[in-house]
C-alpha cells in the first residue's frame, strides 16, 4: 500500500449526513467540531474561511478547500460578517448531544437559488486512530484546489440523490466523500512540487517509485540499501545517491522514520504486543525493536504505550464522520 492510501486508512466518511447549503448574506457558519479534517466545496457564489490563527482564504466557485484546524474556525460571505449581525450557522456533530441529521437543516433549504446566494457542500472528518497525523503534518493549515464546474455539477447530483433517501445513497454519499478527499489532496500535492511531503515525491520519481512501492507494501521485510535498488533496476550506488537527492536523507534514515511512524500507530491504536509489533515493522526480536525505539522517540515502546493512556484516560473508539448544519441563530 502506497504511503498516501496508508496515512488516509484512518479517515474515512461512515454514516454521512451532508446538506447542500444554499445561503442568502449575510451569513457564516462557525465549526466547533473540531475535526482533523474540514472540506468545503463551493458549488455557487463563494465566501472567505476565516482561521483561528488569523488567516483570511477567499473561496469561489469550483473551489474546494481542506481546512486543518482543531480549534473553531469560519466560513463567512465577507470577513466582516463576523463582526455584524447576521445570521450564523453552527456545525457541531461530533459533540456529545449534537443530533445532526437531514431534517434539521436549520432554515438552510433546498430549491431555487435567490440570486447572488452561495451553495455549498461540506464535510467534516473524524480519524480512527492516529495513522493520519503524519499527513496531516504535511498539510498547511488550509489548502484550495479548484475543481471546475463540471465535477461541482456532479457533486452536486450525487448530493441531492442522497438527500432524497434512495436505497444505496447513503453509501454513495459516503464513498463520493471519500474520493473527493482523496483526489483534492493528490491535486494539490501534484501542484505543491518541492512542497509536497518527500514520500509523495519519490512515488513520482520512476527510479525511486518501485523501491518505495515495494518497501511500504511488506515493510516486514529487512529492507537493505541493495533489496531497494534490485527493485529498482539500478545499482546499489545509483539508488543511495538518487534517493539521498530527493528524499534529502538516506534510504535507512528513511525506512527507519517510517518503521517508526508505523510503530507509534500500531502502539497507540491496537492491543498488539511489543513483539508483535516489532515483527510487523521489520525487527527481528522485541530487544532490538525496543532499543530503536528509545533512539529515536526517547521513549520505550512499553513508556510510550503507558504515557498515552494516562494521558488520554482511555484507549479511543474510531470514530466516523457527520457532516450536516445543525443550529442556526441569530448573530448579534
Amino acid at each position: 500500500m502506497d504511503p498516501l492510501s496508508a496515512l488516509l486508512g484512518g479517515i474515512r466518511a461512515e454514516g454521512s449526513v451532508v446538506t447542500h447549503a444554499v445561503l442568502e448574506a449575510p451569513w457564516s457558519i462557525r465549526f466547533v467540531d473540531g475535526a482533523p479534517l474540514t472540506m468545503v466545496t463551493v458549488l455557487r457564489g463563494g465566501g472567505t474561511l476565516l482561521l483561528p490563527d488569523g488567516t483570511e482564504q477567499a473561496v469561489g466557485v469550483g473551489d474546494t478547500a481542506i481546512v486543518r484546524a482543531s480549534d473553531p474556525f469560519h466560513l463567512a460571505d465577507h470577513p466582516a460578517t463576523v463582526d455584524r449581525p447576521h445570521v450564523e450557522y453552527e456545525i457541531a456533530c461530533f459533540t456529545a448531544d449534537a443530533e445532526c441529521t437531514a431534517r434539521d437543516l436549520g432554515g438552510i433549504r433546498w430549491g431555487n437559488d435567490p440570486d447572488g446566494a452561495t451553495a455549498l457542500i461540506v464535510g467534516a472528518y473524524r480519524a480512527s486512530g492516529h495513522r493520519h497525523e503524519r499527513l496531516l503534518r504535511a498539510l498547511p493549515p488550509v489548502l484550495v484546489v479548484n475543481e471546475g464546474t463540471e465535477v461541482c455539477a456532479w457533486l452536486e447530483t450525487a448530493a441531492a440523490d442522497a438527500a432524497l433517501r434512495t436505497p444505496g445513497s447513503q453509501a454513495l454519499m459516503d464513498r463520493l466523500l471519500d474520493w473527493a478527499l482523496v483526489c483534492t489532496l493528490r491535486t494539490w500535492f501534484d501542484r505543491a512540487g518541492a512542497e509536497a511531503p518527500d514520500w509523495y515525491r519519490g512515488l513520482a520519481d520512476p527510479i525511486l517509485a518501485p523501491a518505495l512501492e515495494a518497501f511500504h507494501a511488506r515493510p516486514s521485510e529487512r529492507w537493505t540499501v541493495e533489496a531497494l535498488a534490485t527493485e529498482s533496476g539500478v545499482s546499489r550506488a545509483l539508488f543511495a545517491k538518487h534517493f539521498t537527492k530527493v528524499m534529502g536523507r538516506p534510504p535507512l534514515t528513511y525506512l527507519t522514520e517510517c518503521r517508526m511512524d508505523e510503530a507509534e500507530a500500531l502502539l497507540s491504536d491496537t492491543d498488539s504486543s511489543i513483539a508483535q509489533i516489532a515483527k510487523s515493522v521489520g525487527y527481528a526480536d522485541a530487544f532490538g525493536f525496543s532499543a530503536a525505539f528509545k533512539r529515536h522517540r526517547d521513549v520505550s515502546p512499553s513508556a510510550f504505550r503507558a504515557r498515552l493512556t494516562v494521558s488520554s484516560g482511555q484507549r479511543a473508539l474510531p470514530r466516523g464522520f457527520r457532516g450536516a448544519f445543525g443550529h442556526r441563530r441569530p448573530h448579534p
